[in-house]
């Protein structure tokens, strides 16, 4: 292992927490009622399962209320999109999330464009793409915005630095982009066509990895010093005959003896996802009641 110092994201995100418990326990007060996150889940895939349960919890835990909706895989789209429609009316709830993937014969965009763009905590309605776009107030989806909150922990500023975001997703890689841009980075979007992308990569004071491919990013790639943000996870076979590990999108043994910090997988971006998902929602609930917000609260 190398000089790299590691980012860890799970501290972060129990901080980040900490701060959002403090705001649901005052807005519980100024509003005479919690905040509220509606997590839709349609079929039995495990890993979204599993994801849905921890949500469910943290919720809890943060003081807020957790409406879970558990559909079988054969629910039709008529059906969960009238239920979309009953949470948008649904005053308790300032927070819809539907867990996606959703089973083949339900259309994914037309859901996610039925839920109200003030309640859509993932960020992925196209109002909310088009107000990140355009700088206006908006839901950014969860875990970009976590790196950014990391980035900007341990750089303090990020303008003028050179960053560069490899993947070109609407969940990570677009809106990074975006909200590197807003930081006053200048950015690069690289992606599997990208020539040279070993060398695009070297120029960058910033490098965000979210290609979904194991350990692609070599030490050799990262600017002596530059902070690795790696967003991938991967389960690859380990040592251990039948065993598997998660690893990055990174490979973390060479890069962290080059880079100046690194995120490590797991234990990085990973927990930050579920806490930006509450600190959105906490953000929605202070706009859906009027209450006003500090934009340094939180």
């Amino acid at each position: 292992m190398g000089d790299a110092a590691i980012i860890d994201g799970k501290a972060f995100a129990e901080d980040l927490r900490a701060r959002i418990a403090d705001l649901a326990a005052r807005f519980e007060e100024t509003a005479g009622r919690k905040a509220g996150l509606a997590v839709v889940l349609v079929g039995e895939d495990p890993a979204s399962q599993v994801y849905v349960r921890n949500k469910g919890r943290q919720t809890v835990a943060c003081g807020m209320e957790s409406f879970e909706h558990k559909l079988p895989a054969e629910t039709s789209e008529a059906d969960l999109l009238a239920l979309v429609e009953r949470l948008n009316s649904d005053p308790a709830v300032d927070g819809i999330l539907v867990q996606l993937p959703l089973p083949a014969h339900i259309n994914e965009q037309k859901v996610i464009a039925t839920i109200n763009p003030d309640k859509d905590v993932d960020g992925f309605h196209v109002v909310n793409v088009g107000r990140l776009a355009t700088g206006l107030p908006g839901f950014v989806p969860c875990t970009p915005l976590g790196c950014v909150m990391l980035l900007k922990d341990r750089l303090g500023s990020l303008s003028g630095l050179d960053a560069v975001v490899i993947g070109r997703s609407n969940i990570v890689g677009k809106p990074m982009a975006q909200l590197l841009t807003a930081e006053s980075c200048t950015v690069t979007i690289a992606h599997s066509r990208t020539k040279n992308l070993p060398e695009v990569v070297r120029r960058a004071d910033i490098v965000v990895a979210a290609v979904g491919r194991p350990e692609m990013v070599k030490g050799d790639w990262i600017k002596p010093g530059a902070t690795v943000i790696d967003v991938g996870i991967n389960r690859v076979p380990s040592a251990e005959e039948g065993k598997s590990k998660l690893v990055g999108d990174v490979d973390f043994a060479s890069a962290s003896e080059v880079a100046g910090a690194i995120t490590p997988v797991p234990g990085g971006v990973g927990p930050m996802t579920i806490a930006v998902l509450l600190r959105n929602t906490i953000v929605a609930a202070h706009r859906n009641a009027g209450i006003a917000l500090a934009e340094d609260a939180i």
